[in-house]
């Protein structure tokens, strides 16, 4: 059973540009084609598709994707180079759940400076002045 690239995109939710980008660059091997050059893809190419589309909605980058890809090719490898992939990833999320904790909390501080008049307000100058408005009176 073959499917053509519309099939492949509907039974894996993976919009048609997306699929031709995977091809690009490696993450799905190029098709076979028909006489009529139309792709045709097999079953293979759909349980891949949706192992990189989970991975992206995951967050994992192309590059580590490409790695898991390569790992899970080989099953009785150990899964030691899976888990060291997946925590450099978490730690990645980690830190970036930092960074916009931090950002909420200095949004919010600057916010918390409400001023009546524009002349009082201090947000343009916390933007200019990184810290301004804590050390505002209210």
């Amino acid at each position: 059973m073959s499917l053509t690239i519309g099939e492949l995109s509907r039974q894996t939710q993976v919009k048609v540009p997306t699929i031709r980008y995977y091809e690009q660059i490696g993450l799905l091997a190029e098709p076979t084609r028909t006489e009529g050059q139309q792709r045709r893809y097999r079953p293979e190419d759909v349980r891949r598709l949706n192992f990189i589309r989970h991975a992206r909605e995951l967050g994992f980058e192309v590059e580590a994707i490409r790695q898991l890809l390569g790992l899970a090719g080989d099953p009785d490898r150990s899964c030691g180079e899976v888990h060291d992939i997946t925590k450099a990833h978490l730690k990645e999320v980690k830190d970036k759940i930092a960074r916009l904790t931090a950002l909420r909390d200095e949004l919010e501080t600057m916010v918390s400076c409400n001023h009546r008049r524009i002349s009082d307000c201090r947000i343009i100058e916390v933007l200019a002045d990184h810290g301004q408005c804590r050390h505002v009176e209210h």
